[in-house]
């Protein structure tokens, strides 16, 4: 069963996340603050992972409210790991050196590093690389694990697909709201008292410079965490009442007061709204390009091709030519300059000759469908269904695999 934590763990995280590493080096104090199924998690463990949510949130120094936080959040998070990783041995799941140096240099190229970078950042902050590198061991394995056992299991019909394109394009009608979420969990009263000052807190963090995606990632217990909390575009009948009465009064762009609803509290970002969208066109085009900005070889290729059925074989017979195919492309994802040349040109025909990545190039129109809505593919929205659907039963699953292991906190 897990207890509440000892008030001595929170004092010493507060230490730990306040004092210079200088210092802390002549003043280690050691022990155990929880076990999970026969694993141990120390209080070095702790710190580490406490120092990696306070640099998440811009590194400033923590208030009270935001030390007790990150001292929950910082355990709750390892002793998950913990779990997911027995679960890993279980059924014999190895995750390589190299998964995760991928994993961490995609990391690091989001926010404009190197890992060696990043790994120097981390020393920096007093963080020892090991932590980011266990974190992400059993981040990989969990996926591995989630997609062996329910992955080929999740199907996802053509009903399915065909109600959600209805659900979007009745969505397309109304007023869409582009949001961002944190979900704090808290499922009794007192929990959501001090679920709403550290709320208020991160609110405070994120206003001041803190990325809003990292503290998702770290905070959040939304399955939009993955992806920074970021929930595209909703209307306001895709939240619960709570929300919906907020974002609908709230003006502007950025992140109203906590809302507090019945198992938690949600810090909400506003990114941009939008009316009814306007129907748009799609369009098949193929870009014909040439490499060295030889306007010469383009307008040969100009002069032999009567139809786009003839672009492949032309552009084949000339080393300096390339040709891309670009099919259901939404004009309206273009921009002025080129949603103006692709309209003005008829179907079969082609643009005047433009410059295009240090070459010269010309855009065929091969076919356009006027007059449609602008929505994802129906191959798009099984992508997204997909994905919803195993973020579900890998919560639910981690759910259980907690209610069922022994944890014991300090």
């Amino acid at each position: 069963m897990k207890r509440p934590l000892h008030s001595l763990l929170a004092l010493f995280v507060a230490f730990a996340v306040t004092v210079p590493v200088h210092a802390q080096e002549t003043q280690q104090i050691e022990g155990i603050v929880a076990i999970v199924n026969d694993d141990p998690i120390s209080f070095t463990d702790v710190r580490q992972r406490s120092r990696m949510l306070l640099l998440s949130l811009g590194g400033q120094e923590p208030t009270q409210e935001q030390v007790q936080q990150l001292t929950s959040q910082a355990l709750d998070q390892l002793i998950n790991e913990k779990l997911q990783l027995q679960e890993a041995a279980e059924y014999e799941v190895e995750v390589s050196d190299d998964d995760i140096a991928n994993s961490l240099d995609n990391l690091a190229r989001q926010s404009g590093l190197t890992r060696e970078a990043l790994f120097q950042s981390l020393a920096q902050a007093g963080i020892s690389p090991e932590s980011l590198q266990d974190q992400t061991r059993a981040d990989i394995a969990w996926r591995r694990i989630m997609g062996g056992l329910y992955g080929s299991r999740i199907r996802i019909s053509e009903n399915q697909i065909n109600d959600r394109l209805d659900q979007l394009r009745a969505a397309s009608q109304t007023r869409q709201y582009q949001l961002g979420e944190i979900f704090l969990f808290a499922p009794d009263r007192t929990d959501r008292a001090q679920a709403y000052q550290a709320a208020q807190s991160i609110k405070q963090q994120i206003e001041a410079g803190a990325p809003f995606e990292l503290a998702a990632q770290r905070f959040s217990s939304a399955p939009t965490a993955a992806t920074g909390g970021d929930m595209g575009w909703v209307t306001l009948d895709d939240l619960d009442p709570a929300r919906a009465e907020v974002i609908g009064a709230y003006e502007g762009a950025g992140m109203p007061v906590p809302i507090t609803v019945d198992d938690g509290v949600y810090l909400m970002l506003v990114r941009a709204r939008r009316d009814p969208v306007e129907q748009t066109s799609l369009v098949n085009l193929t870009r014909l390009i040439a490499e060295d900005g030889s306007e010469s070889d383009l307008q040969g290729a100009l002069d032999q091709i009567e139809s786009c059925a003839d672009i492949d074989s032309v552009a084949g017979a000339n080393t300096n030519l390339r040709a891309t195919v670009l099919e259901d492309l939404n004009v309206s994802q273009l921009g002025p300059e080129g949603q103006e040349r692709i309209m003005a040109t008829p179907v079969g025909g082609h643009t005047d000759i433009f410059a295009q990545s240090g070459g010269l190039a010309v855009m065929y129109v091969c076919d356009r469908t006027d007059g449609v809505e602008d929505l994802p593919r129906p191959d798009q929205i099984e992508d997204q269904l997909y994905s919803r659907q195993l973020n579900l039963v890998s919560d639910r699953s981690l759910r259980n695999l907690r209610r069922e292991a022994t944890i014991i906190t300090r």
